[in-house]
């Protein structure tokens, strides 16, 4: 009788084990094909469209994206769900594993309406939780977005200062349309980690809130940028001869954004952005890059871009790089044309950026230089609110604890 009872417990153990082994194996499976590193940003009409890109560890996944207008729970197995198929490549190595980045693009959007999303590989473990985005209203009189640069980092410590950048900037800012990102994502663009660490910490905002990046030198290294643009799905109106990712423009309410890659060919993209200033017909330009033409210093490679910034009459140019807070006076054709106090009126300068780093690494104080109005190092991580409201742009720049750093307005009249 003892014996039989030791039988059975053997059984029920090894029923257990095999059990567990199971379940484990079939936990593997479907960690391998959960998206992470989930993010959108615009590429085509913001009123109509949105893009999204994600990573998975398997190389079996499909690519697809649904969509559900309307702000109350998501009925997946609705005949109202909209279906996207997407595309995927090569991501950064993750632990070892080669990842995969997936890209898809939602179209015939309705504006200034709220849809629920999900993304996966259309099974029903691949699914991401549910998430939710706002289109871009049709007439869209007054936004305000978030600029942010230099997240960069390691550990997860260090991109916890990122978290922490921007849960202050949409405490400030909660109606804040896009992210414009000055470059310098993460420390190493190969290391996957510092990429799961960035997302991670901004999961809170990126799956709803588009991020729109500019290149930085520690995300293009000798000319690849392959780990930056696996991340991204942007408009792809960028340069001839640039990698494709690193250059482009889009318009948003009354502006007209252009990206500029500052790490490479950068005299290809001098003709490229004459004919993106000539083409635009709207009232407001802010042009975003890494390295600045007026910075802690002058980037003298980008002398041609200035020259166009000065005949187009560019508004505000978003730089990074330099770790720091610099503000300069409005400038046309290398000379200061303002006092820097007084709100900028029709264009008679243009007004250069850096909203130090919103991550770990500050750098010392650079000489001050004729153009600074406002050169600081406060090493506080810092963000900048910046709104169009019809003929007037305001920005202001705040640190992570929510104090007002610096303020300006430009004025249309």
């Amino acid at each position: 009788m003892i014996i039989r009872k030791e039988i059975w417990l053997l059984i029920v153990c090894c029923i257990a084990m095999l059990l567990a082994v199971v379940w484990l194996e079939a936990a593997k499976k479907e960690s391998k094909t959960k998206p992470y590193a989930l993010v959108t940003t615009f590429k085509h009409d913001p009123t109509s469209s949105r893009a999204f890109t994600w990573h998975t560890d398997s190389t079996a996944n499909g690519t697809v994206l649904q969509v559900l207008e309307g702000g109350g729970p998501a009925d997946w197995s609705s005949g109202d769900v909209l279906t996207f198929r997407g595309s995927a490549s090569p991501g950064t190595a993750n632990e070892g594993t080669a990842s995969v980045s997936h890209k898809a693009e939602a179209t015939g959007l309705a504006s200034g309406t709220e849809y629920a999303y999900r993304v996966g590989d259309g099974t029903k473990a691949g699914w991401s939780p549910t998430y939710r985005f706002q289109t871009e209203p049709a007439e869209e009189e007054a936004f305000t977005f978030i600029n942010v640069t230099d997240s960069q980092g390691v550990t997860g410590e260090d991109f916890a200062l990122w978290g922490r950048t921007l849960q202050r900037a949409f405490t400030t800012y909660p109606q804040a349309r896009f992210i414009i990102h000055n470059g310098d994502l993460t420390e190493d663009p190969n290391d996957a980690a510092g990429w799961s660490h960035f997302f991670q910490e901004g999961s809170a905002w990126l799956p709803s809130i588009p991020l729109m990046p500019v290149t930085g030198n520690h995300d293009e290294v000798d000319k690849d940028a392959v780990a930056f643009v696996s991340h991204f799905q942007v408009p792809d109106n960028g340069a001839k001869k640039s990698i494709p990712g690193t250059t482009y423009s889009y318009d948003y309410g009354r502006g007209h954004f252009i990206m500029l890659n500052t790490e490479s060919n950068i005299d290809g993209q001098t003709a490229w952005l004459e004919q993106d200033l000539k083409q635009t017909d709207k009232p407001w330009i802010v042009v975003s890059v890494h390295r600045g033409a007026y910075g802690g210093n002058v980037y003298k490679k980008i002398a041609d871009w200035v020259e166009l910034f000065d005949k187009y009459k560019v508004d505000l140019v978003l730089q990074g790089h330099n770790h720091e807070y610099s503000r300069s006076y409005p400038l046309r054709e290398g000379e200061v044309v303002g006092d820097g106090d007084s709100p900028v009126r029709n264009r008679e300068g243009t007004v250069y950026v850096v909203t130090n780093a919103s991550g770990a690494k500050f750098n010392e104080k650079k000489d001050d230089q004729f153009y600074h109005k406002v050169h600081i190092q406060n090493n506080k991580q810092m963000f900048a609110g910046v709104t169009i409201d019809g003929n007037k742009l305001t920005y202001r720049a705040y640190d992570v604890d929510g104090g007002l750093v610096d303020e300006f307005a430009l004025l249309h009249e």
